[in-house]
């Protein structure tokens, strides 16, 4: 099934927004890569669980639910921190919101140390 993904308006000239969208989107429909995140990225998840590491992420991702869409609200990022939110479809038609805030490994914001999900 491929995912409709509606983005932010937010992202126009952005690189920065464009990449936290980005890192969201990849979040949502449980297809993170290699890059977008440090080898020692720590997620935050709603249920309070820590994971911790590119492999772990991936494999917690991996499980999860199907997604029909994504819809980025918003998305920010200045200095070492970014944020995206909006809304997930997933398969069987439940709508959940989200909000990742992410912390980066730099000043440029192109890499993710930590991530902390509200839902």
């Amino acid at each position: 099934m491929m995912t409709e993904i509606i983005g932010s308006k937010d992202c126009g000239n952005s690189p920065r927004n464009r990449f936290a969208q980005h890192v969201a989107i990849t979040l949502e429909t449980g297809r993170i890569e290699a890059g977008t995140v440090s080898d020692a990225v720590i997620w935050q998840r709603p249920t309070g669980a820590v994971v911790q590491g590119f492999v772990a992420l991936d494999q917690a991702l991996a499980g999860g639910t199907a997604c029909k869409s994504v819809t980025v609200g918003h998305a920010i990022s200045h200095g070492r921190t970014g944020m995206a939110c909006g809304e997930t479809v997933l398969s069987d038609g439940t709508r959940r919101r989200f909000c990742h805030v992410f912390e980066y490994t730099n000043t440029k914001g192109n890499c993710v140390a930590v991530i902390k999900t509200y839902t």
